[in-house]
């Protein structure tokens, strides 16, 4: 027999991006520790619109902790209480019977909230199409051996390309910086081949659009990596640093 809990909800409710936002307060009861954290958010929309009130408006999509769109802050930390995992991969066995939780949308200036809980992040799609494109040939499935990566650059570089976008990074920043998530997508090519060729203007152009789209400087307090879902490592960012600073000195 499943365990279930009551557990009170403190929910970011706001109509739009210019209007004031408030907490209001649910209770919700006999919900299945085994449900996922948006499971519980369904119950509660559906316990809303029976009693015809306006259901709770957030964002979410592969379900999976692939997507990066359940942006969630939930007590306090980006996605929940769990390290290394998303908001839709948290379940509620990590919380306690009578818990209040409070639930908000990512803070920072750069994205601003649509309704409720959704946030528009597509100041991450804007930097990323700053960083333009790779001049290697793509066309064909090359052999495995054809350009030789050493292991450690592969792994590094896979372990950086880990990184989903979701925004936790800048959520979890005092200074809403996005480092951890451009030096992840700048260090993903900067460690292999491919990414050789353009990789001192790629750098460039993602750190202004970055500057450009309102995102702050980095606080050097480590929140970025201790908050990302998929543990991309801060030594990304030094790796950030040092491709930024060779491609201004190549200037």
């Amino acid at each position: 027999m499943d365990k279930t809990i009551n557990i009170t909800l403190k929910v970011w409710r706001q109509a739009g991006p210019k209007a004031k936002g408030h907490f209001e307060t649910y209770k919700l009861n006999n919900i299945s520790t085994d449900s996922s954290f948006l499971e519980m958010l369904d119950v509660l929309n559906e316990q809303l619109i029976s009693e015809k009130k306006e259901p709770v408006v957030f964002d979410h999509d592969c379900r999976e902790g692939i997507c990066g769109m359940c942006s969630l802050y939930i007590n306090g930390h980006p996605h929940g209480p769990d390290s290394a995992v998303t908001t839709c991969q948290l379940h509620m066995r990590r919380f306690h019977d009578g818990e209040t939780i409070t639930v908000e949308p990512w803070r920072s200036n750069a994205f601003p909230v649509i309704k409720d809980l959704m946030v528009d992040r597509r100041a991450y799609d804007k930097i990323m199409q700053a960083g333009g494109f790779v001049s290697v040939n793509t066309g064909g499935v090359p052999d495995a051996n054809a350009i030789p990566i050493s292991k450690k650059n592969a792994d590094e570089a896979m372990d950086n390309a880990s990184c989903i976008g979701c925004g936790a990074c800048a959520a979890a920043c005092k200074n809403g910086s996005a480092m951890l998530f451009v030096a992840a997508k700048v260090s993903q090519l900067a460690l292999l081949p491919q990414g050789k060729v353009e990789a001192a203007s790629r750098v460039k152009a993602m750190l202004g659009k970055m500057d450009e789209l309102g995102f702050g400087n980095c606080t050097n307090t480590g929140a970025c990596a201790a908050e990302c879902p998929k543990c991309v490592p801060l030594s990304a960012i030094a790796r950030l640093n040092r491709e930024f600073i060779c491609a201004k000195f190549k200037d």
